[in-house]
């Protein structure tokens, strides 16, 4: 059997991660082609537990280079426990974000530091990196009207969600960063299309990994 594939999904919250995640299982499924969907933090019993650390506790203060440790341990489990074992069987995995999120959110917005993110991110990960990273780009002035909106269907509205425009700003161009960084691996699609014209994008880069 050969090698799965792992497909990451990035981008500021509310910008339809969640929607493109389910719309690409439905396409998977039909192409026949056995896929295990997750997503960071969280993918793992350890990862619920840091997530919930994270996002369901704003009586805790956690700090920036604190932050960043809890997030590369949910990343090292997911990745030992269940996104290598996937793809050496062949699956194909989708994950709702994975390191370029660290480095973005913690490493540029955050100020600890990009380069020691990614480090402590190729640790946790034990070198592996997605075969594709799809960024939907959303305008920052969207993000709070988005999630917003959305809140009452999600699970949890984190602070990451309410924090400032200027955050969201510095977030999106480290984001943009790494995609001019890396072109062949993370490709930028426009958030403010129709869901099914930003999925049929994600089609056009999803099918040439299976032809190949």
């Amino acid at each position: 059997m050969g090698r799965g594939y792992f497909i990451s999904f990035e981008g500021l919250d509310g910008a339809g991660k969640t929607t493109q995640m389910e719309m690409l299982e439905r396409w998977l499924e039909q192409q026949g082609l056995a896929y295990v969907r997750t997503r960071e933090p969280g993918g793992t019993p350890l990862g619920s537990e840091i997530r919930h650390l994270l996002f369901q506790r704003p009586d805790l203060t956690i700090t920036p280079l604190a932050e960043a440790f809890l997030f590369q341990a949910d990343r090292a489990q997911h990745f030992e426990t269940l996104i290598l074992p996937a793809l050496a069987e062949g699956k194909v995995v989708v994950s709702d974000r994975c390191f370029d999120s660290s480095i973005a959110y913690q490493g540029a917005a955050q100020g600890v530091g990009t380069e020691l993110v990614a480090q402590l991110s190729r640790i946790a990960t034990q070198g592996h990196t997605p075969d594709l990273t799809i960024f939907l780009d959303l305008a920052p002035t969207l993000v709070q009207a988005r999630t917003s909106l959305s809140a009452g269907k999600r699970e949890e509205q984190s602070r990451f969600d309410r924090a400032s425009e200027h955050f969201h700003r510095k977030l999106r161009q480290a984001f943009l960063t790494l995609a001019q960084a890396s072109p062949q691996r993370i490709k930028v699609i426009d958030a403010a299309q129709t869901p099914e014209q930003v999925h049929q994008n994600i089609i056009a880069l999803v099918e040439p990994l299976f032809k190949a």
